[in-house]
């Protein structure tokens, strides 16, 4: 049985680490849903930020980048799916208004659902997510590499992205963080929905 390639791990394992803790879209999403619904809907868009992410680990491990070169239309595709949701969640931010009363009766299950699909789309429908994994993956896989270790990383990928942002949900919940983001909400929304379409801006950009 083929060993594993440690260099290759560690050296894939600290570009997804400095990825995940680069400011963005995603981490403004986790904080969202952390100042609506707690602790229960940031853990949720947390696990599903690092699910969508985790997918995008292992299909470029294992194709992304042959994706790229025999289908960029299936790639401007997302690029463009990426920009809407951008937007869209801009837009909602913009006009959202933050619920102070924390007393109010709430769905469990619901705010896990909402905080899960955020957390899901943001990573999965993100272009430059896709375009930071080939840049590091390509730097770090070699012709004939194991699949072990193929795995390996794919895996690695989604722990760490989903970890860090779990920490940033956690921290925020157990602080009394929450609490001044909520009194601070509508100017953290409005800073949130700009800093969300200039990233879809500078995709467009990209496009052109």
């Amino acid at each position: 049985m083929e060993g594993l390639a440690w260099e290759a791990i560690l050296a894939a394992g600290t570009f997804f680490f400095l990825g995940a803790i680069s400011p963005g879209p995603s981490v403004m999403v986790v904080i969202r849903n952390t100042i609506v619904g707690g602790r229960s809907q940031g853990v949720a868009c947390a696990i599903g930020h690092g699910i969508g992410f985790g997918i995008y680990a292992g299909s470029a491990v294992f194709g992304l980048i042959v994706l790229l070169e025999n289908a960029p239309d299936a790639f401007l595709i997302l690029q463009l799916i990426g920009v809407g949701l951008l937007t869209w969640y801009g837009y909602l931010m913009w006009n959202d208004e933050v619920n102070l009363d924390e007393k109010q009766d709430v769905d469990e299950g619901k705010i896990r659902r909402q905080g899960f699909i955020e957390g899901f789309s943001i990573a999965f429908f993100n272009p430059k997510i896709a375009l930071f994994l080939v840049a590091v993956l390509a730097q770090v896989l070699e012709p004939g590499m194991g699949m072990g270790t193929k795995l390996a990383i794919g895996l690695l990928g989604m722990s760490i992205d989903m970890g860090w942002y779990l920490i940033v949900a956690l921290a925020l919940t157990g602080t009394g963080a929450v609490d001044w983001l909520r009194a601070k909400g509508v100017l953290i929304y409005r800073i949130t929905a700009v800093a969300l379409w200039l990233f879809a801006a500078s995709v467009v950009v990209t496009l052109v």
